[in-house]
């Protein structure tokens, strides 16, 4: 099973070490919704591994929250995803005003569940709860 050892995100290149494969990918990619969006470039590190670098395009950052996916591809250079990748690791990218309303519905959503566990702790420790339930 393949695995990717992230090397951090910068000047949007995102890079990292690829290992745990009897041999080199045909290509490695990164999709979005989907797509391919860019290829990475393999180089070898030693036996069974690749370091891998690949370039965010622009046009992938917007408002909110975007996931990008690296994935293997049986593939050629230039072709649409093919079946049979697996997924090496996800790249998710918050950004801009709406990340605000949905980071402010998602703490909405766990204090609403804080509430929840707290009344039924209360309600355990009050004795309200046989031990049949």
């Amino acid at each position: 099973m393949p695995q990717f050892e992230n090397h951090g995100l910068t000047g949007g290149v995102w890079r990292g070490r690829l290992q745990g494969l009897a041999m080199r990918p045909a290509r490695v990619v990164l999709t979005h919704h989907g797509e391919v969006v860019a290829e990475a470039q393999i180089e070898p590190d030693g036996e069974g591994a690749w370091l891998l670098e690949v370039d965010l395009p622009g046009d992938v950052l917007s408002d909110g929250l975007q996931t990008l996916l690296l994935r293997t591809d049986p593939g050629a250079s230039g072709e649409d995803l093919q079946p049979g990748g697996e997924v090496l690791a996800r790249l998710p990218l918050m950004a801009g005003e709406p990340l605000a309303e949905d980071l402010a519905a998602e703490l909405a959503a766990l204090r609403a569940e804080l509430e929840l566990v707290k009344r039924e702790l209360r309600r355990f420790a009050s004795g309200g709860m046989s031990r049949q339930d």
